[in-house]
């Protein structure tokens, strides 16, 4: 398949064969600053925060991604917004647009995919493969090693449980997990109380 016709289909939910050279090379180039932003030192802050902003399609302000992070494009499909916070062994597969909304906490070890394999098994065996985007509301938390697949949104507010594996979308204000990942509370009047077990929330 040509260069043109994949980068036609890459945004499309198109099935793309992904073996031409010269998208090889595409991404491989993309990945430079990933691997500049992963060798920098804890104190470069700085240029880590410059590093972001060069790599990703969008940064909003007081983002933190913590070394080392992994993404198929080093980031140049993935839009933050403020005060995103992403803990160790990010994995981004953004071979289309993950978007993050502001105030996401991102836990250690979790996976965020949009890229896909169809099952038949022709098109696989010749690397066929196709992209769906993710969407990321406002506020949420998704809890260690979870892995969110590709076409889910989740909704403003919403927990994410550890270990969860995402397959559908989950809706705004929830407590939701599992594999595969459900809806299990409402976050209520409860959650405003008590931070664990019976411990009262005693800060604003």
């Amino acid at each position: 398949m040509e260069l043109k016709e994949i980068l036609s289909r890459l945004h499309s939910k198109k099935l793309y064969y992904s073996n031409n050279e010269e998208f090889a090379e595409m991404q491989l180039d993309s990945m430079k600053k990933l691997y500049e932003f992963n060798n920098t030192y804890p104190w470069e802050m700085e240029k880590r925060e410059k590093l972001l902003k060069e790599m990703f399609a969008e940064v909003g302000e007081n983002c933190y991604i913590e070394p080392p992070l992994r993404a198929n494009w080093g980031g140049k499909n993935v839009h933050l917004g403020k005060t995103v916070y992403a803990n160790f062994n990010l994995t981004l597969v953004d071979d289309t647009d993950i978007y993050i909304g502001d105030n996401v906490l991102i836990a250690p070890n979790v996976v965020i995919t949009t890229g896909t394999h169809p099952i038949h098994p022709e098109i696989r065996r010749k690397q066929g493969q196709y992209s769906v985007s993710v969407r990321i509301g406002n506020n949420v938390w998704i809890g260690a090693s979870s892995v969110i697949l590709p076409g889910v949104t989740i909704g403003d507010n919403t927990v994410i449980g550890a270990g969860s594996v995402v397959t559908k979308d989950i809706p705004a204000g929830v407590v939701a997990f599992g594999n595969p990942c459900k809806v299990f509370r409402k976050i209520d009047k409860k959650d405003y109380e008590y931070y664990y077990k019976q411990m009262k929330v005693d800060i604003e």
